[in-house]
């Protein structure tokens, strides 16, 4: 039974994945059917990752109080639902709306699923757990980017959505009938005096700035690598589709990796340093490299560090904020990192436009790794919430 658990828990969070990356793959066949322009068509996404973005505490908070399994599944019945209808409602405006809902609903998966996840592992593997959760959702989106162009031939952008919400509507079905909820004493849930406390605590807002740069590197990365092999290296698109599914296949297992070093080795604060060092480097030097052989491999060491340090951070914020507030403090955290990858989507893609290449954006985004190792060197030296025990690293 624990193992239909964790399976339904991460193929849940895997099936938004799905949903949402559904929209950018294949936002060029959506904006000739329904006549977008390029604003209009780029506003499906950003409505729902700003609302996704926003919702996160208030999900957090949701997830203290209430039973993480049922919102869970009010998030992935919402979502999918969304999914079906995108795939029949032509109106720009009504499309708009569903990605609204689409963003909320979305938000109701993320906290409670990792609160459900976490209750399934031993503490001494809170990491692995976190790192699987998130594996789940980078694993759907290397099939949804491998599978997705040979079966929108036959079946359309439509009816690719209908099978991602059909998906994720029977794994909600399923987890619903099975999935176990997390034993809690009544009256656990966290009171408002606890919820103040945590906001005066600097070690939520430290992790708050790492989990800002964590997302910024992944977004403003990941999202543009395409574009910078194609306008700026020579490279064909074929050759920077292949790029970017590799650095994929490589961030899927990293997640579980590093989760498995942090809880083996009792040193999340130093995985978590490491990898920012690295992604720093790495993305200093990238605008310097000209060799066809060099950018590759530089491609992969940031794709295999830029996700290596999720379990770790999570698993840090519980250590140092303790388990009581553990949706509120992960969804504040994840809040954080949503608004930066909102943010520096749009600001390396101004900056190219301004500056004509990538140069100073990914200048910026090696200077806020460097900002978030000073955040992990000053939680080194704050205390925890009392009560708490800590032991980081």
């Amino acid at each position: 039974m624990r193992g239909w658990n964790i399976g339904l828990i991460v193929l849940g969070q895997s099936s938004q994945s799905l949903v949402f990356g559904g929209i950018s793959l294949f936002l060029p066949l959506i904006r000739a059917d329904l006549g977008l322009t390029f604003s209009q068509a780029g506003n499906l996404a950003a409505v729902s990752m700003l609302v996704y973005a926003l919702m996160q505490v208030p999900s957090g908070w949701l997830t203290d109080r209430f039973d993480p399994k049922r919102l869970f599944c009010v998030g992935l019945l919402g979502t999918n639902a969304m999914s079906l209808l995108f795939s029949v409602i032509g109106s720009y405006g009504w499309l708009l709306v569903v990605q609204v809902l689409s963003g909320f609903f979305r938000a109701l998966i993320f906290a409670p699923g990792m609160v459900l996840i976490r209750d399934q592992f031993p503490p001494n593997r809170r990491a692995t757990a976190m790192g699987l959760y998130v594996a789940g959702g980078f694993s759907s989106s290397v099939l949804l980017n491998a599978l997705g162009p040979v079966l929108v031939g036959p079946l359309g952008w439509q009816g690719l959505f209908v099978l991602f919400g059909g998906i994720g509507l029977a794994c909600v079905a399923l987890y619903f009938r099975v999935g176990v909820s997390p034993h809690r004493e009544p009256g656990t849930h966290p009171r408002a005096a606890e919820i103040r406390r945590l906001f005066r605590h600097p070690a939520l807002w430290l992790v708050g700035v790492i989990q800002f740069v964590r997302l910024s590197l992944v977004q403003g990365f990941t999202f543009w690598l395409p574009s910078y092999l194609v306008s700026e290296k020579g490279q064909t698109l074929a050759f920077a589709g292949a790029v970017a599914a590799a650095g994929a296949l490589l961030t899927a297992p990293s997640n579980l990796l590093g989760g498995w070093l942090s809880d083996r080795l009792h040193r999340p604060l130093t995985v978590i340093a490491v990898s920012l060092t690295m992604l720093g480097l790495s993305l200093a030097v990238l605008p310097l490299v000209d060799g066809l052989v060099p950018l590759v491999l530089l491609v992969g060491v940031n794709a295999l560090f830029i996700q290596l340090y999720f379990g770790p951070l999570f698993s840090v914020g519980l250590t140092y904020l303790g388990q009581r507030t553990a949706g509120f403090s992960s969804g504040f955290g994840n809040s954080c990192a949503n608004l930066g990858g909102f943010a520096f989507t749009a600001v390396l893609g101004g900056l190219k436009d301004s500056t004509g290449s990538f140069t100073t954006g990914f200048s910026i985004l090696a200077g806020l790794a460097g900002v978030a190792l000073v955040a992990v060197f000053l939680l080194r030296r704050t205390t925890p919430l009392e009560d708490v025990v800590v032991g980081t690293g």
